[in-house]
C-alpha cells in the first residue's frame, strides 16, 4: 500500500473518530435549540468534554481559537482556553514499536536507561525520560502515529467550520487566520525543525541566567523523535502562593524569555501557556529562573515587522496618527479608513497598555486569565459589524495570540512589575538593520536558512 493510500485511511480514521465526538456533543446542542434552549457556556462545556478526548491537532487549534481575540464566542473562549494539551499516555507496546521505526530493531541499545511510562502526554506526542551512555539525563519526545493524516483531516474540518463563521458573522475574515494555523500545525510535526528553533533559543539566551534552554542530541533525534537534555523544575503554579518577590523573579525570566528574542531577533515563542515553562530552583527549593520547554511553535518574523511593533508601540505612546497608520500598514492591514484605525487602537492599546504605563503594576487588575482580552475584543467586533469587515494579516495571528497567552501567565503568578521600563530596556538601541543583522547569523549558526525563514514570515 501507498504513502498516499495510507495518508488516505488515516483521513477517514481521524474523519470518523473527530465526527463521533464532536457529532454527539452538536446533536446534544442542536436538541438543545430545537426546544428553545440556547445557553452558550453549556454548548461550549459539551464542545470542550468531546475535544479532551481526542489525541492530535484538533484539540491544539481549539487552544489556539480561545486566545484569538473574538473568532468564537467568549462564551466558548472561557471555556476552550481550559483545554490542557494532557490525554493519556500510549503503552510500552506503542512506545517499543514507535522507537523502532525511527531509531531502528536495536533502538534500546542506544541507551543506558529509557522510562517505560511516559512523563507527560500532549495533543502531538509524549515525553520519555532516559539516560545516555554518558549518564546525561534526557527527554524524549515522541510523536503519535499518523499525524500527518491527523492534521490534514482536522484542518480540513476547521476550514468548513470558518466557512461558515464567515457567513454569519463577515466582521472579521478569518482566511488568513485559517492559513496561519494550518502553516504553524504542520510545521509543528516536524522535530527537525523544532531541534533548529531550540538551538536558535540557545544561541540567543545562552547568556541568560534567568532562563535556561535544553540541548538538542541530534543522534538521537528525528522528524518524529527529539531528544534533549533533561531540564529539571517545577510547575510555576506551584508558587502561586509563594511571596510577591518569587512570583516576580519568574514572571522577569518569563517576560525576558519572550521579548527579548523579539526585540533582538525577530523571533517569537508563539504557545507561551503554563505547560511550556517550568521553575529550576536552588536546593532550598527556591525559584532562580524559568526553564523553557517546548519549541514546536516558533515564528521568526522579518525585521520590518519587528520595526512595526516599535513603531505602534510609540506612536501610541507619543499620540503620533501617522506612525499608527505606518506600522498597521508594515503588519500587513489594508485599506484602513481613519474609523478602522480608532478600532485597531482600541485593542492596541490594550495590548500595549501595561507598556506604556511606567510603574509598578499588574498586567491587567484582578481579571481572571480566561477573561483577559475579552471585553476589548468585544468592542473591536461591535465596532467592526458597523465598519468593517478587515482582514487579519498572517503575521499578527500568532503575534496577538502570544501577547494574550503570556499575559494570562503573568495573571496566574499574580505578577506586579514595570512592564514599561523591562519592555525600553529590550528596546534599548533598537533598530530594523541590527535585528536583520543579528537575526542572519544567528539563522546561520544552528542551520536555518535565511531565505526560508524570509518566506515563511512574509506567508507561510
Amino acid at each position: 500500500m501507498s504513502n498516499e493510500d495510507n495518508s488516505f485511511t488515516g483521513r477517514l480514521s481521524r474523519y470518523a473518530n473527530v465526527g463521533t465526538g464532536i457529532g454527539a456533543a452538536g446533536l446534544r446542542v442542536a436538541a438543545g435549540r430545537m426546544f428553545g434552549e440556547k445557553d452558550l457556556g453549556a454548548e461550549a462545556r459539551l464542545l470542550t468534554e468531546a475535544l479532551g478526548k481526542l489525541k492530535g491537532p484538533l484539540m491544539k487549534v481549539a487552544q489556539l481559537l480561545a486566545t484569538i481575540p473574538d473568532v468564537i464566542p467568549p462564551e466558548y473562549a472561557a471555556e476552550l482556553s481550559q483545554l490542557q494539551s494532557q490525554a493519556p499516555a500510549m503503552g510500552w507496546p506503542f512506545v517499543r514499536r514507535r522507537m523502532a521505526a525511527e531509531l531502528g530493531p536495536d533502538w534500546q541499545g542506544r541507551f543506558a536507561e529509557f522510562g517505560q511510562e511516559a512523563s507527560a502526554a500532549a495533543s502531538l506526542g509524549q515525553v520519555h525520560q532516559a539516560r545516555t551512555h554518558e549518564g546525561q539525563l534526557i527527554a524524549c519526545k515522541l510523536q503519535y502515529p499518523d499525524m500527518d493524516s491527523a492534521v490534514e483531516a482536522d484542518l480540513a474540518q476547521l476550514k468548513i467550520l470558518f466557512g461558515i463563521h464567515r457567513r454569519m458573522d463577515s466582521a472579521i475574515d478569518t482566511r488568513e487566520i485559517f492559513a496561519e494555523i494550518g502553516a504553524r500545525l504542520r510545521e509543528e510535526l516536524d522535530y527537525r525543525r523544532e531541534a533548529q528553533h531550540a538551538a536558535l533559543y540557545r544561541d540567543m539566551l545562552g547568556a541568560s541566567t534567568q532562563v535556561r534552554v535544553p540541548e538538542v542530541l541530534p543522534s538521537l533525534s528525528t522528524a518524529r523523535l527529539l531528544s534533549m537534555g533533561w531540564l529539571e523544575g517545577r510547575k510555576l503554579l506551584d508558587f502561586k502562593q509563594s511571596p510577591l518577590a518569587t512570583r516576580n523573579l519568574l514572571a522577569r525570566a518569563l517576560f525576558e524569555a519572550w521579548w527579548q528574542p523579539f526585540c533582538t531577533h525577530g523571533v517569537i515563542h508563539g504557545d507561551p501557556h503554563l505547560g511550556n515553562y517550568s521553575a529550576f530552583t536552588d536546593a532550598a527549593g527556591e525559584p532562580q529562573g524559568l526553564n523553557l520547554l517546548d519549541y514546536g511553535c516558533v515564528r521568526i518574523f522579518p525585521p520590518q515587522f519587528v520595526e512595526g511593533v516599535v513603531d505602534l508601540y510609540r506612536g501610541l505612546l507619543e499620540d503620533d496618527r501617522d506612525r499608527v497608520v505606518h506600522a498597521y500598514e508594515i503588519w500587513g492591514f489594508k485599506g484602513l479608513s481613519t474609523e478602522l484605525v480608532e478600532i485597531l487602537n482600541i485593542w492596541a492599546r490594550f495590548i500595549y497598555g501595561p507598556l506604556m504605563d511606567d510603574r509598578v503594576r499588574k498586567i491587567a487588575g484582578d481579571i481572571s486569565p480566561a477573561e483577559y482580552g475579552r471585553k476589548q475584543a468585544f468592542s473591536v467586533h461591535q465596532a467592526l459589524k458597523e465598519k468593517g469587515p478587515v482582514t487579519v494579516p498572517r503575521e499578527f495571528v500568532f503575534m496577538d495570540r502570544a501577547a494574550i497567552g503570556l499575559g494570562g501567565v503573568f495573571i496566574h503568578l499574580g505578577a506586579e512589575l514595570n512592564f514599561y521600563r523591562l519592555f525600553n530596556e529590550a528596546l534599548e538601541g533598537f533598530s530594523a538593520a541590527d535585528v536583520a543583522a543579528r537575526q542572519a547569523a544567528a539563522l546561520t549558526r544552528v542551520g536555518l536558512a535565511q531565505s526560508t525563514v524570509a518566506a515563511r514570515a512574509g506567508g507561510g
